[in-house]
């Protein structure tokens, strides 16, 4: 009767760990924040005058990418896993990660809107306006209202 017990703790533990903790349905049509004229502004001066060959988007960040990858391109409702390294405008490193995975819908609007433009092997470079990072929020390291530039490996979708 002890080890049917134990088996059955295990079991529940095994499968209530398997379960994600976010139970919030995801839809893939929710990302639609557009950045504020002024703040795409400031980012533009900032691509122009370091002579950044980058795309503009037009929800308000910037981007270039550097391979585009193979195969199918996350949603915002898809789980990631990536390489990043995360830079202000001043080059100082804020952040970085190797093998991290994310759900997408759980991160900053310009990733969720940014990375689904790559496949898995492809790599992105972000600059994203504050609204569409951390916004008048400073987070640890970063000064509120900070230009973000991200560089990010799509390892794969989860």
């Amino acid at each position: 009767m002890k080890n049917y017990a134990f088996a059955l703790l295990i079991g529940v533990f095994v499968t209530s760990g398997c379960q994600e903790t976010d139970q919030t349905p995801c839809n893939a049509a929710t990302v639609t924040t557009k950045a504020p004229a002024a703040e795409v502004s400031a980012l533009k001066q900032y691509i122009d005058a370091n002579k950044i060959p980058a795309t503009a988007d037009d929800r308000g960040f910037y981007y270039t990418i550097q391979s585009p990858g193979m195969g199918t391109k996350p949603t915002v409702c898809s789980a990631v896993t990536v390489n990043y390294v995360g830079k202000l405008t001043n080059g100082t490193t804020f952040d970085s990660g190797n093998s991290v995975s994310f759900g997408l819908n759980q991160l900053i609007i310009g990733w969720q809107e940014g990375i689904p433009l790559i496949a898995p092997g492809g790599s992105i470079t972000l600059y994203l306006p504050p609204s569409l990072a951390y916004g008048a929020q400073a987070q640890g390291s970063i000064p509120a209202n900070s230009i973000l530039i991200f560089q990010i490996d799509l390892l794969r979708i989860n």
